[in-house]
């Protein structure tokens, strides 16, 4: 199966080497019977591309020879523009996504790569996302677009995007699974000693990164505690005891250090220590729900409906590993 990479100068290095990887890996562990991935390197013109990081590579063929593939990855890069980092946009790059489009099976994107999609026409209409450092830009350069600021890759029809860097690794083994199968995605990931295949639906922060960082070390030190404690008794009153602050001045430092109130930081952090219970084991919703600190199966499932927009055991089917 063909893929294709296009690089250019200032491209992210791991954008392009991080599902080169992951469709190596598959062919290797395919082996020579089964039909595995040609990957190749497309550039303005053959020959050498200096990345973002200074590194440089060899596209294999120019972009108008690129013709037919499989899939084809647009990986992002980023420049100082006005004194501002901005995503690389190349006129050439968008011309020739938009017109190579229709000839390709699936197209996707890495990190900013996302933005020369959207310029390109391919995400009209569609939900994408990009590194959350510019899914403000995405959203208000293409209003046209409903951008999600926090998944780690999203698919519309055959036009996928992906969050940040290493994330296109995850999107890549996403890809791996469509074409063969997600047993041969789980081995990729154990070959290349990935910790495990993210769900495309995962955050692109756990709930501590997602907010902002305490000043206080006591706040600090009470949000890993909490973490570590999910069944325990995390009201308001419980947590101020414990940080031996009274309730009022509790709930007030917590919310003006962290930009959310202790019950919503509760519910995301029991929330998400659900969605990985859910993603990696077998255990009951029940014992789950009791684990994370919800109190009852009808609790998750009333918190995954307003939060998640789906039910612990669909989220289950879907994200299972």
């Amino acid at each position: 199966m063909r893929v294709v990479i296009a690089v250019f100068d200032g491209v992210g290095m791991l954008d392009v080497t991080g599902p080169a990887e992951v469709f190596h890996a598959a062919t290797k562990l395919l082996g020579s019977r089964k039909r595995g991935y040609e990957v190749l390197l497309a550039g303005p013109r053959p020959g050498p591309v200096r990345g973002g990081n200074g590194l440089q590579i060899v596209a294999d063929i120019g972009f108008a020879d690129v013709g037919t593939a499989d899939t084809v990855i647009v990986p992002g890069g980023l420049e100082i523009t006005h004194g501002q980092l901005k995503p690389i946009v190349r006129p050439d790059m968008v011309d020739w996504i938009s017109a190579g489009a229709p000839q390709w099976n699936r197209v996707a994107s890495v990190c900013a790569g996302a933005h020369m999609l959207a310029a390109a026409g391919l995400l009209d209409g569609c939900r994408a996302t990009t590194h959350w450092f510019s899914t403000d830009q995405l959203a208000a350069d293409h209003p046209e677009i409903d951008v999600d600021p926090d998944s780690i890759f999203v698919r519309s029809g055959k036009v996928w995007t992906s969050a940040g860097v290493t994330s296109g690794m995850d999107l890549a083994l996403a890809l791996v699974a469509e074409d063969h199968s997600e047993q041969l995605a789980r081995k990729v990931a154990q070959w290349l000693v990935m910790y495990l295949r993210r769900p495309g639906g995962q955050s692109q922060f756990s709930v501590p990164l997602s907010t902002a960082e305490p000043r206080s070390r006591k706040i600090r030190d009470l949000q890993h505690w909490l973490t570590e404690n999910l069944s325990a008794d995390l009201s308001v009153p419980a947590l101020a005891r414990r940080a031996n602050l009274s309730e009022r001045h509790f709930a007030r430092l917590f919310t003006e250090q962290t930009h959310v109130t202790p019950a919503a930081f509760v519910e995301a952090s029991r929330t998400e220590a659900a969605r990985r219970l859910l993603e990696q084991t077998d255990e009951p919703v029940d014992v789950v729900a009791a684990r994370c600190g919800f109190g009852s199966a009808e609790t998750l499932y009333r918190t995954f409906r307003r939060r998640l927009g789906t039910t612990p055991s669909a989220y289950r089917h879907r994200f299972r590993f």
